[in-house]
């Protein structure tokens, strides 16, 4: 079984005590990275992405307070809480940093106890709200990501094939005449034509990049990076091909099948490119696929 990654610590101190210190206190249960002053600290923090920071607040050329503020200013690094360790004791001190918007502070000098229990406890704050936050992108019917979660993960895949000058393909995929298999059969069989139509893509895509997701209703949509055209339309006729041959148990023993329609689209984007675009083009080619009698793959 794969180990499960640690959560990741950023020490920021110019006194390299301190960062010893810290190190052996917090480094059998996390992955720790340091840094020796402000300019460092904000290189570090873009570079690693770590879960959390303890920011030293008296540092020369830069102290732990325009650290934080920058932080707060980039995009990569706004959201990381950042823990104060200072000497300190003025409760002004204290109401900067959190008014800057610093999530706890450790005294100096500080107690191996209370400072791993403060980190412990943003860690824990932190990986309840990414489990939200993943839960939030879950289609709780077929398990497969909901569009909330295709919508980033698509953002970043476009922006991925911008910088790298590759194709991308996107599926759209329609249950034909699923509101006609509900009446007849019931919402409940329903549900299990789109509890199978996921897992039926999922089998059908062989790289860990593809990414399917339930834009909505009964249609799914797929995206499969550094993918031409060629390249989508096989893998659209391979999922097509294997929805049509997969059966659907009833509950008086007999069995029903499903058809689904595919609209495929593929380019290069480009910094003049619009993802909305590439959207459309998908969405016309499933309507032409659909015009055309359904159970078949178009594209434009």
């Amino acid at each position: 079984m794969e180990e499960e990654s640690k959560n990741s610590i950023l020490i920021v101190d110019d006194v390299e005590s301190n960062l010893l210190a810290l190190s052996r206190i917090l480094d059998s249960e996390y992955s720790i990275f340091t840094a020796g002053s402000g300019r460092e600290a904000i290189l570090a923090a873009e570079e690693s992405q770590p879960d959390v920071i303890l920011l030293d607040i008296l540092m020369p050329e830069m102290d732990g307070y325009q650290v934080l503020a920058e932080l707060r200013e980039r995009e990569k690094t706004r959201n990381i809480p950042v823990i104060f360790i200072s000497g300190l004791s003025d409760a002004l001190d204290e109401e900067i940093g959190l008014t800057l918007g610093a999530a706890d502070y450790i005294s100096k000098p500080f107690s191996p106890t209370i400072a791993k229990l403060r980190v412990q406890n943003q860690i824990k704050i932190l990986n309840q709200l990414r489990t939200i936050e993943r839960l939030s992108m879950i289609d709780q019917l077929t398990a497969v990501p909901n569009r909330r979660g295709f919508d980033y993960h698509a953002s970043m895949e476009w922006g991925r094939a911008i910088r790298e000058k590759t194709p991308l393909g996107i599926l759209l995929i329609d249950v034909d005449k699923f509101k006609d298999f509900n009446d007849t059969y019931g919402h409940r069989q329903g549900d299990e034509v789109l509890t199978m139509v996921a897992k039926t893509m999922n089998k059908s895509l062989n790289r860990r990049s593809d990414y399917i997701a339930r834009w909505g209703g009964e249609e799914f949509v797929a995206l499969l990076p550094s993918t031409d055209l060629t390249g989508s339309l096989e893998v659209a006729e391979r999922i097509r091909a294997s929805i049509e041959d997969t059966a659907i148990g009833l509950p008086d023993g007999t069995e029903a099948r499903i058809t689904i329609s595919i609209g495929v689209s593929a380019m290069i984007p480009t910094n003049d490119s619009m993802m909305e675009d590439f959207f459309v083009r998908a969405d016309m080619a499933l309507y032409k696929a659909k015009e055309a009698g359904r159970n078949r793959v178009s594209w434009i």
